[in-house]
């Protein structure tokens, strides 16, 4: 790293700060702190979903990807056919529910205690996946870029990777604590500007080291059974029918239902402007297969060439990989950026990192203070609650850092592989209650509750074999081990099928809900109530970015399921 890397960093440090202190004078209470007074535009909205989800897992993660599974993940990234509906179906019943949480909603729809249990499952998925996954991605790049930075702490010695991972989490929650919802989505635009371009810079200065497209798509060609978009039922890791199964479970969960995403559009001024919002992010989440996966591809065909080296993967001093994909993007960073550069692409992964934990320590913050404590303790000041939230955030960032070794351990098969196995365990029962309860008026709050409560124990479970049992790891008794390598994939169907079993069958054998509960509240009469609204909020705008996102999803499913012959 140069003086003027460090300059430019500094630089986008300031301005962060100076926004997070502007925008922070004046929160006066919940609604300002957690969904920046409901007055957010669609460009910002749409910035902000983008941000919140493009996070350092994604920079990182993703090129590592790429460089180990060829174009397997872009499955994951080509989601964004799911904010047309998020904007289309989910939106309406949010924002007219004039709710600040998810969790919330569900307490309208069926009861206190599903609402209780969906944000529990919501805080304990954001500590497996969102933080630990930014922190440790964040910190590996750190360590790639500094290794000769350790601090001394009461005899224990803080390598280049712990000093970066707890200051950009201590960063971070400052400016989050301060800025609240308001810092977060005015940050989010320029975030967006700087993570673009910094993935389009690294995406094209590697291209023209190794040669331009087609010498990219001539190597992968060698390579077709690993870098394939579409692979064979026999392929071990990502089978054709799994990715089918899987894939929209986790995406309708994490686009549509999810409070770290869905925030963001309730924070619009009004409904025309929350789906717009929500289909702006949907047509920005369409590139991240071009500038985070892509990345991964030619750093792999750079290594092939000689070019630049990647590291073997290591576990406990043994190789047990012949790349280290993790450390893909940080070794392009190293080889090929220039002075000045490199610093803006740190500061592009800065942003990524920051952006994303922001949104997340502030979701965090108004789960537990809107849907948990607040129903335990009624009746407290605004300002109380703020200091609550505050708290929650510290709470919440303390436990992300903890689980990184765990995590570590769990994440064999890469950074980002881990992100979508953990959440393919946590997703399945809450897809299932959202989608059939919204759709079937008979499912009541008994189902719901027993459906999520099910589903996350039995997720729970598979994520702990995995965890200790499997090939390398306890092999005995056999059964746990064969569970435990049961493949993620199939495993996200599994557990969605016995969600859905559950909730139909609990709802059945059990009252039918009161009519307050369904009314308005479910697909068929939603638009008895605001049907009007509704139409009308779906205007020409909206139906063009629909429209956009519709081709460009189709056309690059069309392009890379052809593009190794």
């Amino acid at each position: 790293m140069h003086w003027i890397d460090w300059i430019v960093i500094f630089a986008y440090f300031c301005v962060i700060a100076w926004v997070a202190w502007w925008y922070g004078r004046h929160q006066k209470d919940t609604n300002d702190y957690f969904l920046a007074g409901r007055n957010a535009g669609w460009v910002v909205i749409g910035a902000s979903i983008f941000t919140s989800n493009i996070g350092s897992e994604h920079i990182v993660g993703l090129a590592g990807q790429g460089a180990f599974t060829g174009m397997a993940m872009a499955h994951w990234e080509l989601h964004a056919w799911c904010l047309i509906v998020l904007a289309g179906f989910f939106v309406p019943f949010y924002y007219k529910a004039g709710v600040q949480t998810i969790p919330e909603f569900l307490e309208k729809r069926f009861s206190a205690r599903s609402r209780l249990v969906l944000s529990c499952v919501s805080l304990v998925a954001y500590v497996f996946t969102k933080v630990s996954v930014t922190v440790y991605a964040g910190a590996i790049v750190f360590q790639a870029l500094l290794p000769e930075i350790s601090l001394e702490i009461g005899g224990f010695t803080a390598n280049a990777f712990w000093i970066g991972a707890l200051t950009t989490v201590t960063l971070t929650g400052v400016y989050t604590v301060f800025g609240g919802m308001r810092a977060i989505m005015n940050t989010a635009t320029p975030q967006a500007v700087i993570i673009l371009f910094g993935s389009f810079v690294i995406t094209y200065i590697g291209l023209d080291k190794l040669g331009g497209w087609d010498e990219l798509v001539a190597m992968c060609r060698e390579n077709k059974e690993n870098f394939a978009l579409w692979r064979p039922l026999s392929d071990p890791g990502f089978p054709w029918l799994g990715v089918l199964i899987a894939s929209p479970i986790i995406g309708l969960w994490y686009w549509c239902t999810d409070q770290y995403i869905v925030q963001r559009a309730l924070s619009a001024k009004d409904l025309a402007t929350a789906r717009r919002g929500s289909l702006f992010g949907g047509l920005l989440k369409i590139w991240p297969v071009l500038i985070f996966l892509v990345p991964g591809l030619i750093g792999w065909a750079l290594h092939q060439k000689g070019v630049i080296t990647l590291p073997p993967k290591i576990v406990g001093g043994e190789i047990v990989g012949a790349i280290d994909g993790d450390q893909v993007f940080p070794t392009l960073v190293k080889a090929l950026l220039p002075t000045g550069i490199r610093g803006l692409i740190v500061a592009c992964l800065l942003a990524a990192l920051m952006s994303s934990l922001a949104s997340l320590f502030n979701s965090s913050a108004s789960l537990f203070t809107v849907d948990i404590y607040e129903k335990l303790r009624p009746g407290k000041s605004q300002k109380h609650l703020l200091g609550v939230g505050r708290l929650t955030t510290a709470l919440i960032v303390v436990l992300g850092i903890l689980w990184i070794p765990v995590m570590a351990k769990v994440s064999g098969g890469g950074l980002y592989q881990y992100l979508q196995s953990v959440q393919g365990y946590l997703a399945p029962p809450i897809t299932a209650v959202f989608f059939i309860g919204m759709a079937w008026p008979r499912i009541n709050s008994a189902g719901a509750t027993s459906a999520l409560v099910g589903g996350f124990l039995l997720g729970m479970i598979k994520l702990t074999l995995q965890t200790f049992y499997g090939a390398g790891k306890i092999e005995d008794p056999a059964l746990l081990a064969a569970i435990g390598d049961f493949n993620f994939l199939y495993a996200t169907g599994v557990l969605f099928l016995a969600s859905a079993i559950i909730l139909v069958v609990v709802s059945l054998l059990t009252a039918p809900p009161p009519h307050e509960k369904t009314y308005g509240l479910t697909y068929g009469s939603i638009h008895q109530v605001h049907g009007a609204e509704i139409k009308e909020s779906w205007d020409t705008g909206n139906k063009v970015l629909a429209v956009a996102i519709l081709v460009l999803v189709i056309g690059m499913y069309t392009y890379f399921s052809f593009w190794l012959g």
